[in-house]
């Protein structure tokens, strides 16, 4: 199985790499569009600022490719924010997979960024598996996804979100798969094998 790995400038790359090399899988990174197209599954990860990031897809002309891949995507963190319509940060139009906007946590008593870890809940997709309700996952982040119909697993922290999203064949998580322990382990094992 050939699983590629979306290359631009969002960070956290090795860490996804590694969680994959415990899975016994050794991804290819790339930004090659024929590359990514000939891929079995595809991971769309990310760290950093949406705006930067979006720019980066764009100028690698990944903007155009993304939306219209027909393997199983999993976007994380960053990769699911831009997935979605629009987000507050840095006033960023998204690709139009998630039928959702992203926003800031609104809090004076909840610190932002969310960091650290936290539950998800009503899950809902062969991407969860064998994970409880209320398994704990490691959250970094100050934006998040608003609840849609494209929703398969709940998160609380200033209000409910959407802590993964699915449609079709294009998966995302905003938590940290790759420093969610066994948990997000699991999660990562799903993909490859029930997605």
């Amino acid at each position: 199985m050939k699983l590629a790995i979306i290359k631009y400038n969002g960070g956290n790359v090795q860490s996804v790499i590694f969680a994959l090399n415990r899975l016994g899988i050794e991804p290819v990174l790339t930004n090659n569009p024929d590359e990514l197209a000939s891929a079995d599954k595809i991971i769309f990860p990310g760290v950093g600022e949406a705006g930067s990031c979006m720019q980066s897809i764009r100028e690698s002309r990944l903007d155009t490719l993304i939306p219209t891949l027909k393997q199983p995507v999993l976007g994380i963190c960053v990769g699911l924010q831009l997935m979605c319509n629009y987000s507050e940060e840095g006033n960023t139009k998204g690709l139009k997979i998630f039928d959702t906007d992203v926003k800031k946590f609104n809090s004076k008593e909840l610190k932002i960024p969310q960091m650290g870890w936290n539950t998800i809940q009503t899950l809902k997709s062969p991407l969860f598996n064998g994970v409880d309700e209320k398994s704990y996952v490691y959250y970094v982040h100050s934006y998040a996804a608003e609840l849609c119909h494209n929703t398969i697993a709940t998160t609380d922290y200033t209000k409910p979100y959407s802590a993964a999203l699915q449609k079709n064949n294009f998966y995302a998580v905003q938590f940290h798969t790759e420093k969610s322990s066994k948990v997000g382990g699991l999660i990562l094992k799903n993909f490859i094998e029930n997605c």
